[in-house]
């Protein structure tokens, strides 16, 4: 074996982890799949004789390649995740194999992506990589160029940014499970009452049609949201409805003739829907690829 595929076997294990940085700083899972393979062609033109820890010296790299990536969107003035869904995560409920074991280890929420996509790119960068993945302020400082103290500033900033905006879903998928599927009943009878009964009080719900569509749509509150009864009617009786697990949590993959239509995902809290989240932009739909769904 060479040193270079040395190397690249090395590079190969740390691959998971890298791309979980990545997913959180960008949201979307092929700008983390280019920030990654970007870290590797950097690692293959360095001297890799003179690095003393790979995995951190490779975090530090996706760092910097997502940070400069977050200030390109911004100086591009591109569509922010603000006003559109991030990319999901969807793989299998029993999540068997190696692979989807690997993206569920990437999940993190729909909701937390988009309050993180709120912050600035140093903040972003600050609070995921010592919040998410324990990277002390010292090492993190040289990528954002800021003292150890300002990067600590950064974070703090970021945690109270998000602190409080996001709701703690139950642990246990089972329960979500139930939840979804008391939902999908009331939706299929296009039963009010029901709807409302499933809801948290603070329910949200975001609709990613796309542009074509509107763009983002959120409707907050329970009868707010229970109004949509009849969207809801529609979309359970009209589709095939799949269960799925949606960055982590119980979500539904729905089909018309084997074409995708919409991913939802929802939110369980103290066992009441706290945030729905659906996308259902076309364009976005056809990246997507779900053959690992497939029993």
């Amino acid at each position: 074996m060479t040193t270079h595929d040395a190397l690249a076997v090395q590079f190969e294990g740390h691959r998971p982890h890298l791309r979980a940085v990545a997913y959180r700083m960008l949201g979307s899972l092929s700008e983390a799949e280019d920030a990654v393979q970007e870290s590797w062609l950097r690692l293959a033109r360095s001297d890799s004789g003179d690095i003393d820890n790979l995995g951190g010296w490779l975090t530090t790299v996706v760092g910097r390649i997502c940070l400069d990536m977050l200030r390109a969107r911004g100086s591009r003035r591109e569509e922010s995740l603000e006003d559109r869904l991030p990319e999901p995560l969807i793989s299998r409920e029993d999540a068997a194999g190696p692979e989807q074991e690997a993206l569920l280890a990437d999940s993190v929420g729909l909701a937390l992506l988009v309050v993180l996509e709120s912050l600035t790119p140093a903040e972003r960068l600050a609070f995921v990589l010592h919040d998410m993945f324990g990277l002390p302020f010292e090492q993190i400082a040289p990528i954002v160029d800021r003292s150890s103290a300002t990067a600590k500033k950064l974070a703090s900033r970021a945690r109270q940014r998000v602190r409080g905006v996001t709701p703690n879903p139950d642990p246990d998928r089972a329960d979500q499970r139930r939840v979804v599927d008391a939902f999908l009943s009331a939706a299929r009878g296009g039963d009010f009452a029901a709807l409302v009964s499933i809801l948290d009080p603070d329910v949200v719900l975001r609709a990613d049609g796309g542009v074509l569509a509107g763009g983002l749509k959120v409707i907050r509150g329970a009868a707010a949201v229970a109004g949509q009864a009849a969207t809801f009617r529609r979309m359970a009786s009209g589709t095939i409805t799949r269960p799925a697990l949606v960055n982590g949590l119980a979500g539904l993959v729905n089909t018309i003739d084997d074409r995708l239509i919409s991913i939802m995902s929802f939110t369980v809290c103290g066992g009441r829907i706290a945030a729905i989240d659906i996308l259902s932009d076309r364009d976005r739909l056809a990246r997507l690829d779900l053959a690992h769904l497939e029993p």
